[in-house]
């Protein structure tokens, strides 16, 4: 046990604490997992953080791929919460696939709640899936207590969890809106993609493979429909900066939207992808260096309301089939654990300060999944709280991460900012120095 650190917390001060918009010298008090006050530097609480250390919400991530049941190969609840408490995160959203069964009917949404029994390191929620076979009847499901709905403009790479076409989109919209929830939707238009069975080795063919107008063309979609059904619509994963003006244009004119990115876009480029390097495929692409610039600025400016992980997963196998052949490799980065590292090692380098990071990291996810206690440090909010060394250096090594599969595009990369420990409603989850903590991760069910 760390005897600076306690496995459970009354009290603890810092010179920063992150207070909502800026960090400031502050004691948060604990009682029954939540916290009871948020009052002036005490140098006899508890815990006195040294100056070197910040407090922090715990993260939340709202776009997490844990795949069990059915696929607890690639992950699971087990190791991928794990690997969330590691790297401060303690509220996740799991996407409706790709487990088996993908979590369409409540029957699904059931047989992933008793698979996640016991399991969980954090809290953790539950998206359900908008297929074309559940389409007006998803008033089911959001009873059941998923916190919205997942959907697909192209295929999805799980033959169970069909896309929806512009007519299939705007029924689920007008369903969502009727139901006062939200839609969330991965935007590329398969007219625009081009998926040959074989591609090679060069990143440069994969990215093309999938270029940016196919984002524009489906973003330009969801907008339309959004604007005519009045629903709550997010983008996920947006890859393509060149998408953000007309994201931008659709906020100003009143369109229900939000949009994520995720660290991999934000942190990698095209041009730094080695051939065979099936670790850095997604989908959509990781793209070049000026759109990164372009990410980067609907970061500042508002744009952009959550940093994500997307984390997906899937056996080496997965990754190495066609021997690094880009168009057989399983398009998925594992990003979880490193997430807030990854980007705020960019940011870091940017001049960005930490605290313009943060609210992308916590309250923007938590306000695209309705989760308003969440990613805050506030006095009636759970004390999920986080303890960061966020100048301190360290080199990622795939093979401790807490994945079920050691699969990092971050493998071997020196990266800023270590969560020494995270602590659930009061309780430690994580520490840098005996790891994994006893599992108290709560169900988020609306």
């Amino acid at each position: 046990m760390d005897a600076v650190l306690p496995a459970s917390l009354r009290a603890i001060a810092a010179t920063r604490v992150f207070t909502g918009s800026v960090f400031e010298p502050a004691t948060v008090r604990i009682a029954d997992g939540r916290v009871v006050g948020v009052d002036g530097f005490d140098a006899a609480a508890q815990v006195v953080l040294s100056n070197d250390r910040v407090l922090i919400p715990g993260l939340v991530d709202s776009h997490v791929h844990l795949d069990e049941p059915g696929r607890t190969e690639w992950e699971g609840f087990a190791t991928g919460t794990a690997a969330a408490a590691a790297g401060g995160v303690t509220t996740i959203l799991d996407m409706p696939l790709n487990s088996v069964p993908v979590t369409t009917t409540v029957g699904a949404l059931a047989a992933k709640r008793a698979a996640a029994r016991g399991k969980l390191a954090v809290d953790t929620g539950y998206w359900g899936g908008a297929v074309p076979e559940n389409l007006g009847s998803l008033a089911a499901l959001a009873d059941a207590g998923v916190v919205g709905f997942k959907c697909f403009l192209s295929p999805s790479g799980i033959d169970e969890f069909g896309y929806l076409d512009a007519e299939q989109l705007e029924r689920a919209l007008a369903e969502v809106a009727a139901l006062d929830s939200v839609l969330i939707v991965h935007a590329e238009d398969p007219a625009l993609l081009h998926t040959p069975a074989r591609l090679g080795v060069r990143y440069a063919e994969f990215a093309a493979s999938r270029p940016p107008l196919s984002e524009r063309s489906a973003i330009r979609t969801v907008i339309g429909a959004a604007q005519r059904t009045g629903a709550r619509a997010h983008i996920v994963h947006v890859s393509d900066g060149g998408s953000l003006d007309e994201i931008r244009a659709a906020k100003a004119a009143g369109v229900r939207l939000t949009a994520e990115t995720c660290p991999h876009y934000l942190a990698l480029r095209a041009e730094d992808v080695p051939d065979g390097a099936a670790a850095f495929k997604a989908c959509p692409p990781i793209r070049g260096g000026d759109n990164r610039e372009l990410l980067w600025t609907g970061v500042l400016d508002g744009t952009i309301d959550a940093v994500v992980s997307d984390h997906s997963p899937c056996p080496a196998a997965m990754k190495q089939r066609g021997g690094g052949d880009f168009a057989q490799a399983w398009g998925g980065i594992s990003g979880l654990q490193t997430g807030l590292a990854a980007v705020w090692t960019e940011a870091r380098a940017r001049g960005i300060p930490l605290e313009t990071l943060l609210p992308l990291l916590t309250t923007g996810p938590a306000r695209i999944a309705g989760l308003a206690d969440r990613g805050r440090i506030a006095v009636g909010a759970p004390a999920h709280l986080v303890v960061l060394s966020p100048d301190t250096l360290f080199t990622v090594d795939a093979s401790r991460l807490e994945y079920r599969n050691p699969i990092s595009p971050w493998d071997g990369k020196v990266l800023a900012g270590v969560v020494e420990a995270t602590y659930l409603a009061g309780e430690r989850a994580y520490g840098r120095s005996d790891g994994i903590g006893p599992r108290r991760g709560q169900e988020i069910l609306l």
